[in-house]
């Protein structure tokens, strides 16, 4: 490394957000940026340790020490190449990634501030697209022909990487834009929309063919119906089902599934003009949502934007402790207090409550009764207990959000020319694991076509 002991006297320091007065106003970035020379200082912290844990808890396998070194020294165009050998959209994870990166670099080990990976990684990929380093790359075309289906972070993958071996890819998608929950799933104040129709443009300089607005039965693929039209398949299409609250109550009017929201409103956002009647909007309400993950935290951050009189939070299991928790030590993910940028905008958050039954007037839900419940500590090998206590109450709410997941897709047995990769394959999980997936998916192809 350039500055092996940079990390002894140079502090980890974030770029942090827009002002909240500032940021609620509209639906741009919250998250700003360091300037050249802070960028590089911070990624001079990278301590060179013996083991790079970094790349261990990576799905991709990036190689941080290696990128962050070529940025220490200023060589932008090298730290790329490098980044973009593993990962396919470093301005995708830069932006969205939880950095498992992060949680097991040495620094955050062994006195919490670890390297600031996912926001330099963002920056080399900004400045990769800045200068001019990321051109088109048109490929010898080798006559197979790929079909992806599900144009979401894994399907991307897929394409880019079979494109790139010279396969000509065409990806079908039932919306009108690439992205997936890229797109529709996550707000513009995470990920500009932009940020995905600038890669979307070069993928498609470098020949991939993008057929929107297409419904690809993949039940017909456990057949030979397509096989004379395309060489192999990869279906990439998510796990779309949430997970619903079936509780007495549920017909009323004003509940509705997180992506309901967050999809209309980036849609609402492209242009797209919705009759009053199917606006899933939070304007002038009182707003419950129900999950405490990042997609509720997402629902959080547009209700306010969207005008919402209170947002309240609430969850089901225990409230994490802050900062380090005995019960998840590394190498495990740290189940700890998280605070998103949501959250800091203004909402009450709630723990260890289950929701029994919606309460509502002329068809309408006005509220929801929950009941506090206790968390029985697992013994050996069990899993831990909950326990009703008997204490209930009601949470009155104008709209509640579901924001308690997805449920696994159930696929068929497909043909052997068929692969899967992504959300379609593990069930819900993280965009730099479809990206994997995505990726594993892409050589288990080029295997078979071998």
């Amino acid at each position: 490394m350039g500055d092996p002991k940079a990390f002894l006297n140079i502090p980890r320091h974030e770029a942090g957000y827009r002002s909240v007065h500032e940021r609620i106003t509209d639906f741009s970035e919250v998250e700003q940026t360091l300037n050249t020379s802070d960028r590089k200082l911070q990624a001079s912290r990278c301590m060179d340790c013996g083991v790079p844990f970094c790349h261990w808890a990576c799905p991709l396998g990036n190689k941080q020490p290696e990128w962050q070194d070529a940025l220490y020294k200023g060589q932008w165009r090298e730290a790329y190449q490098i980044l973009s050998a593993t990962c396919d959209f470093p301005e995708f994870t830069g932006r969205i990634c939880p950095a498992l990166c992060e949680k097991s670099c040495v620094l955050k080990l062994s006195c919490d501030e670890p390297v600031t990976i996912r926001e330099n990684e963002a920056a080399i990929a900004e400045a990769a697209f800045r200068e001019g380093y990321i051109i088109p790359t048109i490929p010898v075309r080798n006559g197979k022909r790929i079909a992806v289906i599900g144009a979401g972070p894994a399907g991307l993958t897929v394409a880019n990487r079979l494109n790139r071996s010279g396969h000509t890819v065409t990806v079908f998608d039932k919306a009108e834009a690439p992205g997936g929950l890229l797109r529709y799933g996550i707000p513009n104040f995470k990920l500009n929309k932009i940020i995905i129709d600038r890669r979307v443009k070069l993928l498609e300089a470098e020949g991939i063919e993008f057929r929107m607005n297409t419904h690809f039965d993949t039940n017909q693929l456990t057949t030979n119906t397509y096989n004379s039209d395309f060489d192999a398949y990869c279906v990439c299409t998510g796990a779309e089902t949430p997970r619903d609250l079936s509780i007495p109550g549920r017909e009323l009017k004003g509940i509705y599934f997180a992506l309901d929201m967050l999809s209309q409103q980036n849609r609402i956002i492209e242009g797209e003009v919705f009759p009053k009647d199917r606006l899933v909007s939070a304007k002038g309400k009182r707003i419950l949502v129900i999950g405490g993950g990042d997609t509720g935290s997402d629902c959080i951050g547009t209700s306010i934007r969207q005008g919402a009189v209170s947002v309240t939070q609430i969850e089901i299991m225990p409230k994490p402790p802050v900062g380090y928790n005995p019960a998840t030590p590394w190498p495990q993910w740290p189940v700890v207090l998280k605070t998103t940028s949501s959250h800091e905008e203004g909402c009450m958050r709630r723990w260890s409550l289950a929701s029994k039954r919606f309460i509502g007037k002329n068809g309408k839900v006005t509220g929801v009764e929950v009941e506090e419940v206790e968390w029985i500590p697992a013994a050996g090998e069990e899993r831990p207990r909950m326990k009703l206590t008997g204490k209930k109450e009601i949470i009155e709410a104008d709209m509640v959000l579901l924001a308690m997941g997805f449920l696994r897709p159930e696929q068929p047995e497909f043909a052997e020319n068929v692969f899967i990769a992504g959300d379609a394959a593990t069930g819900p999980s993280l965009v730099v694991r479809a990206m994997a997936g995505g990726r594993a998916a892409a050589a288990e192809i080029e295997e078979y076509l071998r």
